[in-house]
């Protein structure tokens, strides 16, 4: 069929879903909005309508990237605005079945927002909301607004116009467009992508191949999940269009097996594409052939990167490589090979779609374009977002992420993931670019941003940090399988209350020689927390060390439960409560903990906060 035919018939039905005679809801279905409870929620309206004679279409879309406030349902009626509802339980979705789908009254005290040209009494515009506003959507653009297992929807929002526009071209135009562009990778140092192309394009060769990195693996990163589950497609655009310009009959997708739902999409969207004309052979008559296959990783944190991705890919153990050869060299299978990871894809999309002027307007002078983070941590409006590159730390945290929860004080932010560092309140107006964040000793990374607040130990997180690099080491190279363990067992000692006052300076040491001496960047970035951590938060490293004191009182061995008597009501939710037997009191008389008995497993405290506010942690411990 022809493309402008194919787009013809896409637009119509999409038009179907936000302008039909009926009304339409739309259900957050992606990993975040289902673990919430969606799709309870969505049951709840399908029966209710049901039982009550009401006619509604039901469409599950991905995620908006408000995950503060899933389940998100958003409901469409006859000529009016599409209002977004957060925080839906199956109760609220009853209340919405009658008194909105069936009737005229929207509940504004439950809608986050509406989108469109008109108004509703008491409901702001949704772009207008303090999360939303700052940002720049153009990889989330279809985002909860689209049917990711429906490849018409992306049609109909210009989806695969780029790809059209490509086979139209020389492959040595479309490299050159992607240079002008200005991209660079978005899954680690920021290698420029028209430059990694050019470089595999020029290599002489029978066979060569591309792969889409979705090995996401660092704690607290969500990015590529979401954009698997919310918009396949403009991924797969961007892997086509990547394959043409190299000039490759053969790729594959990365995924971690830990991504059901991401992965079950992918395929959905793949089976979509070869029945389109946009997979396979003589694509949309072009006389391109490109075929694309889905590997499953185990999970391993090490086979994010590209040498020990390539080898898990030929089915031996998940280990990198010296490098060079780089895999533009030689890679799968000893063939030419760019990798690319899933929003590198995505953002190729938009420079065919859009043009590479139109892609670089926004952006700093090194960094073009947007940048896809999740944030997470002590901070309001956790989820997934998209700013310029160029944003300042501030703007995100505290204008997007609505400030640090509960009102506490911002400490730190993490950014990069494992490999990444520690950035202080002192540093928070730092640029999110390329340079910037490597200048404060943290870098880019994949996207991952978690969030500190007053309460939070640095030593404990450069611990927590270096304790999942080293489980995650693949043990290798000597620097890293050894190196991390030895700083590992020095930071469990400080935390612990065994420190000495010779730790810091070893810690450096064997910081220094991992990073010069590891065989890839993982290892090589294991130490950037610890070493952002003594630059920037010396004091509570020596505290640790010369006081066994925690400043933070988070530390387990250096701290101790102590019931404050001017609070405490003598209620006995905690005597009752505590596992160990420790608390004793009569009631309604203030109770104590017996420090010996203490286990310190903190539920007291969990269940007094918020009521009685009456047990706190001090340190150093109470002998």
């Amino acid at each position: 069929m022809d493309f402008n035919k194919r787009v013809q018939i896409a637009e119509k039905e999409l038009k179907s879903v936000y302008h039909n005679k009926k009304p339409v809801v739309l259900v957050g279905s992606a990993t975040c909005g289902n673990s919430a409870g969606a799709n309870e929620v969505a049951s709840a309206i399908q029966e209710e309508c049901i039982k009550s004679d009401i006619e509604c279409m039901i469409v599950k879309v991905g995620c908006i990237g408000l995950c503060y406030a899933e389940p998100i349902v958003t409901i469409i009626k006859p000529d009016s605005n599409p209002v977004f509802y957060g925080n839906i339980t199956p109760k609220i979705a009853i209340e919405l079945v009658h008194a909105y789908i069936d009737g005229e009254d929207p509940l504004a005290d439950y809608a986050l927002g509406t989108i469109g040209k008109g108004k509703i009494e008491g409901i702001p515009d949704l772009w207008d909301l303090p999360v939303l506003k700052p940002q720049v959507r153009r990889i989330l653009r279809n985002c909860g607004l689209i049917d990711p297992n429906n490849i018409n929807h992306y049609l109909a929002k210009g989806g695969y116009s780029g790809l059209n526009e490509t086979l139209k071209m020389e492959p040595a135009d479309v490299i050159e467009r992607v240079k002008q562009s200005g991209l660079r990778g978005r899954g680690g140092a920021g290698f420029p992508t028209g430059m990694k192309w050019q470089l595999c394009r020029d290599e002489e060769s029978d066979t060569k191949y591309l792969i889409c990195n979705a090995d996401e693996g660092d704690p607290g990163a969500f990015m590529n999940r979401s954009l698997l589950e919310s918009d396949p497609h403009s991924i797969l655009e961007g892997i086509i269009i990547a394959a043409y310009a190299i000039g490759v009959q053969e790729g594959y997708i990365y995924c971690r097996a830990e991504y059901p739902l991401a992965l079950k999409t992918l395929r959905h969207a793949i089976s979509q594409m070869r029945d389109a004309g946009f997979l396979g052979a003589n694509i949309l008559d072009s006389g391109f052939d490109f075929d694309l296959k889905i590997k499953e990783g185990a999970g391993a944190f090490v086979c994010g990167e590209e040498t020990a991705l390539i080898a898990s890919i030929e089915g031996k153990r998940g280990t990198p490589r010296t490098r060079p050869p780089f895999p533009t060299t030689s890679g799968l299978w000893g063939k030419p090979t760019v990798i690319n990871n899933v929003e590198t894809m995505a953002s190729v999309t938009l420079v065919m779609q859009k043009g590479p002027s139109e892609f670089s307007k926004v952006g700093s002078e090194d960094s073009k374009g947007t940048k896809t983070f999740s944030m997470v941590g002590n901070v309001y409006n956790t989820g997934l977002i998209e700013v310029p590159l160029g944003t300042t730390l501030r703007e995100v945290i505290f204008a997007i992420g609505g400030g640090v929860a509960d009102g506490k004080k911002f400490k730190a932010v993490q950014v990069g993931g494992p490999s990444g560092g520690c950035i202080p309140k002192d540093f928070v107006d730092t640029r999110i670019d390329y340079s910037s964040l490597n200048v404060a000793g943290a870098i880019m990374g994949s996207g991952g941003m978690v969030v500190m607040d007053e309460d939070s130990c640095m030593v404990d997180v450069a611990h927590y940090f270096l304790k999942f690099t080293q489980n995650e080491s693949c043990g290798k190279c000597i620097p890293c399988r050894l190196g991390t363990k030895q700083m590992l067992d020095i930071l469990t000692d400080i935390i612990e209350g065994r420190g000495r006052k010779d730790d810091i300076a070893l810690l450096e040491e064997l910081a220094e020689a991992i990073k010069s001496a590891s065989l890839c960047g993982l290892g090589s970035g294991s130490p950037n927390p610890v070493l952002t951590t003594l630059r920037y938060f010396m004091p509570e490293y020596e505290a640790h060390i010369k006081d066994k004191i925690c400043p933070a009182n988070h530390c387990k061995e250096l701290i101790s439960y102590v019931i404050l008597p001017e609070k405490c009501t003598g209620c006995k939710l905690c005597l009752k409560s505590c596992p160990a037997e420790a608390i004793t009191g009569e009631k309604k008389q203030p109770h104590t903990i017996n420090q010996e008995k203490c286990i310190k497993c903190g539920t007291c405290m969990d269940l007094c906060q918020g009521k009685f506010d009456s047990i706190t942690r001090v340190s150093p411990p109470i002998d």
